[in-house]
C-alpha cells in the first residue's frame, strides 16, 4: 500500500472538513476507561446536533459503567488516513429522559428509537473540548483545531 500525498490545509478547512464529516458519517469509536478494568472502546452510531455528539448504548454496558466512574472520553471517526480525534466529558440522559430534540433526530437518522426498546438505553452526549484533526504526515503540525470547546480558525 502506498501512502496517499496530500496537500496541507489550513486551520478553518480542517475546521469545516470536521464539521462536515460529524454531520454526515454514522459512526464513532467511543474510548473509555475504568481505573480497575482499564480502557475499553466501542464502535457506536452517532449524531452530531452541531454541539455534541450523541450516542446511545445499552443501560448496563461496559462503556456506561466506565462514563459513570470517569467522564472523561475520546471519540474517534473511523478513517484512519483521514483522523478526527475529539475529547470530553461524557454525560448519560436514560432513554425516556434524554432531550426530545435529540431523541427525535437520532430516530430519524437510524430509523431506530430506543425509547422504544423493552431493554434500557442511555444517550451518552460528548461535548468536545478538544478536537484534532489530520490528513497524513503533512498535517500532525497543527492538528488541533478546537481547544477549550472553541473552534480555531
Amino acid at each position: 500500500m502506498e501512502p496517499t500525498e496530500t496537500a496541507r490545509r489550513g486551520t478553518a478547512e480542517r475546521v469545516r472538513d470536521v464539521i462536515e464529516r460529524l454531520g454526515t458519517e454514522r459512526d464513532v469509536w467511543l474510548s473509555t476507561a475504568h481505573p480497575d478494568h482499564g480502557p475499553h472502546q466501542v464502535p457506536l452510531w452517532f449524531l452530531w446536533d452541531g454541539r455534541a455528539v450523541w450516542m446511545c448504548t445499552g443501560a448496563a454496558s461496559a462503556a456506561v459503567r466506565n462514563v459513570r466512574t470517569e467522564p472523561r472520553v475520546r471519540l474517534a471517526l473511523p478513517d484512519t488516513f483521514d483522523v478526527v480525534l475529539l475529547q470530553g466529558e461524557a454525560e448519560c440522559f436514560p432513554d425516556r429522559e434524554a432531550p426530545d430534540d435529540a431523541a427525535e433526530a437520532f430516530a430519524a437518522k437510524f430509523g431506530w428509537d430506543p425509547r422504544a426498546e423493552e431493554e434500557p438505553y442511555l444517550y451518552v452526549r460528548v461535548v468536545p473540548r478538544t478536537v484534532r484533526a489530520w490528513r497524513g504526515v503533512p498535517e500532525l503540525r497543527g492538528r488541533v483545531v478546537m481547544r477549550d470547546g472553541t473552534w480555531l480558525e
